[in-house]
């Protein structure tokens, strides 16, 4: 399930738990919450970003090494419609 953040609309006059933001693991398929659980002011869902990285198994993936042991031919451009075989 995944992981929203709230905030209350106005935190000068919210309570502790929606002053700062709080998260909420929810279905993606649940209505976002209005409400703070705590106090019920008026919350809003704020915008995360999420900490996805996919540089390190991109350059694993791409390896000389792996493609040939995944039965790939790797090609170098040489330049001039030249190509030169790698794996």
């Amino acid at each position: 399930m995944p992981t929203y953040e709230y905030q209350a609309v106005d935190v000068h006059g919210a309570c502790e738990r929606c002053r700062q933001p709080f998260e909420v693991r929810q279905s993606m398929r649940d209505e976002p919450l209005t409400w703070c659980p705590q106090c019920g002011g008026p919350v809003t869902r704020l915008i995360s970003r999420c900490g996805i990285s996919t540089a390190p198994s991109t350059r694993s993936l791409l390896s000389d090494k792996n493609l040939k042991a995944k039965g790939f031919t790797k090609l170098v451009n040489e330049g001039g419609g030249k190509f030169r075989k790698v794996t």
